[in-house]
């Protein structure tokens, strides 16, 4: 804990959720010196909606996190008590992993991660304020007026900044319930001039497990092969249990509708825009006026607690009526409310003030990343924290910055989208974002960004040994299945259909056949036969993949030629006399840092890119005369 006046780091990441965490222990990693700022130790790694991580695109996160040793991923799966991986049926670039959690285990093991990673320490209190060296922020100010200093500063507020909880008509200060609001913060970011905004979202009420009819409910078991995030996970670290599904109804539907007027979010208590892909169930029940019913999965909040988080409910309405509608479901009809629903509305940072490193442009020394910039979801704060504390270590050792791409991660997908096109309402990952999805699966999250991560210096030894290990086996299959060309009449004796055409294949093009695997071709093959299961899965979904991968990778190079245009900070749209005033205005305010961001604003056109690479081209040739 900080009881010194005065302390100096590299980096100070300010709040102890999920996107500060990652922050701080990339920051740390790469070899920062790094402090990790929160209000309270306990308040570190807390869940404060739903006890779950991943799902369809946020698994992808998560891998990707932890393909650049990370911690969430490997603290989800110590705390796992259900793993699901969705879209098992469809192919692997789709398919997400998902776990529910224990919450009590997961926040014990990420205080565990934050108190032993070497070069973090923890530090207890209020951020009120910034210390300033002319424009540049140069470290916080606490509560009590201690100061730390810092070459760069993380901010990771979540739903803390000028936080407003919502509950009916009754509405005050808090970040989450029982929490504070970081008010003086919110209100020291007015000076910045910054774009400011509110968004909302909300959190159902929990209940009382014990008074739950579980036995006429239906259950959703875990599957039976459990897929982990973690690269380095090898099984399972607490017993698995099963959620409840229940349903609302037409009586449930009409207690709603009866009390619109009484919930906060439609008796205009609440500005904030909220999550459209995760509504209120007052939004479900006036959205889907035509359905008759929602479903509700049942979600153990833990081994040891009773509590149950009844997911699809969120709501504001008061308490009263809460009970009411809870209780007219079937399984929980004598159900106990142990805290109420409600909605929470914050501020936010407009993330087009951002660049690609997460680092305001218009505030030297001062990054954000989790919802402070208009996201939702702990696995998308968690991926920002790691890009904001990797650079800003970056930053504060004088070192260059390490850049994600939408062509080698979905990480590189959200920041691009969020500092390119800005947010209208909280931003959610889904795998339908990504252009290049085909190649960004989380099978090959490793293989994608582990050699990065190195490179930036993020990887321990641990991770290293293991990848490495990994790739040479890998290698060593695909070699096999390059050497080995075969022809229709030996695949056809080795039990593998394919036309008598008379075309020669390699083993690797016949593991892309339908229902074919490595233990298929053994017999045409038989050192494959040494391969481990593990290995043998991985090259299957490689070769599935290879054909469709070469067509993205040539328009991800495309892609990547306009990304290496990089355009000045500095460069003066006002110059191009051929760009409409509006595109001058948004090109002004968003500062696209490379031509690739820049062709992706509303309403750019071909003419429009050409007359900025002119001039940038003739910017260089004076430079260089």
């Amino acid at each position: 804990m900080f009881h010194v006046k005065q302390s100096e780091f590299d980096v100070v990441v300010v709040g102890g959720g999920h996107a500060g965490c990652d922050a701080a222990h990339a920051a740390a990693r790469a070899g920062a010196r790094t402090a990790l700022v929160t209000l309270k130790m306990e308040g570190i790694g807390v869940m404060s909606c739903n006890p779950a991580i991943g799902g369809l695109g946020k698994g992808h996160l998560v891998r990707e996190i932890d393909a650049l040793d990370g911690v969430m991923g490997r603290v989800a799966d110590l705390a796992g008590i259900q793993f699901r991986l969705l879209n098992r049926r469809k192919g692997p670039a789709v398919q997400g992993p998902r776990a529910q959690a224990d919450r009590a285990v997961y926040r014990a093991e990420m205080l565990r991660e934050m108190t032993s990673c070497p070069g973090l320490e923890v530090l207890t209190g209020e951020v009120t304020d910034f210390i300033m060296q002319g424009d540049r922020v140069a470290g916080i100010v606490l509560a009590d007026g201690s100061e730390v200093h810092a070459k760069a500063v993380v901010l990771t507020t979540g739903t803390f900044l000028r936080g407003l909880i919502h509950i009916g008509d009754v509405s005050y200060a808090g970040g989450r319930m029982g929490d504070n609001a970081a008010n003086k913060l919110g209100e020291r970011m007015d000076g910045f001039g910054l774009p400011l905004g509110r968004l909302k979202t909300g959190t159902p009420p929990r209940l009382n497990g014990k008074t739950i009819n579980w036995d006429i409910l239906e259950e959703q078991p875990g599957d039976d092969e459990p897929v982990l995030f973690s690269f380095l996970s090898k099984g399972l670290n607490l017993r698995q249990v099963s959620c409840g599904i229940t349903h609302t109804n037409t009586k449930t539907h009409d207690i709603i509708r009866e009390n619109l007027s009484r919930s906060a979010m439609y008796g205009g208590h609440i500005d904030g825009v909220g999550p459209r892909y995760c509504p209120s169930i007052e939004d479900k029940v006036v959205r889907f006026a035509d359905k008759e019913s929602h479903q509700v999965f049942l979600e153990p909040e833990g081994l040891g607690d009773d509590t149950v988080y009844p997911n699809g409910i969120s709501t504001s309405l008061p308490e009263d009526v809460q009970h009411d509608y809870v209780r007219s479901m079937k399984g929980l009809e004598q159900v106990e409310i142990l805290q109420p629903g409600y909605a929470i509305e914050y501020d936010y940072v407009d993330p087009r003030a951002l660049d690609m490193r997460l680092a305001l442009r218009d505030v030297p020394g001062l990054y954000l990343a989790g919802q402070i910039n208009g996201t939702t979801g702990y696995e998308e704060a968690a991926a920002q924290g790691l890009v904001a504390g990797l650079n800003a270590a970056k930053e504060a050792m004088g070192q260059d910055p390490v850049i994600f791409s939408r062509t080698d991660s979905y990480i590189g997908v959200m920041v691009d989208d969020l500092t390119t096109r800005g947010v209208s309402e909280p931003y959610r990952m889904f795998t339908s974002r990504a252009e290049y999805r085909l190649s960004l699966r989380a099978d090959n999250a490793d293989q994608r960004l582990t050699p990065k991560g190195i490179e930036a210096g993020l990887v321990g030894d641990t991770r290293r040994a293991a990848f490495d290990a990994k790739m040479e086996r890998i290698g060593a299959g695909r070699a096999i299945l390059d050497a080995t060309t075969v022809t229709p009449k030996q695949l056809n004796t080795a039990g593998i259909r394919v036309g008598e055409d008379g075309k020669q294949r390699t083993l690797y093009q016949v593991l892309a056949f339908p229902e074919t695997s490595v233990a298929d071709l053994v017999p045409l093959a038989p050192a494959l036969a040494d391969l481990d299961d593990e290995t043998q899965v991985q090259l299957r979904r490689d070769a599935l993949y290879a054909t469709y991968i070469q067509r993205q990778q040539n328009d991800a190079q495309a892609l990547q030629k306009d990304e290496a245009r990089g355009i000045p900070g500095d460069f003066d749209y006002d110059r191009l006399d051929g760009l409409s005033n509006e595109l001058k205005s948004k090109l002004l305010r968003i500062r696209p840092s490379n031509l690739a961001q820049a062709g992706r604003i509303e309403g750019m056109t071909p003419a429009a890119l050409a007359l900025i690479l002119s001039r940038i081209n003739r910017d260089q040739k004076e430079k260089s005369a």
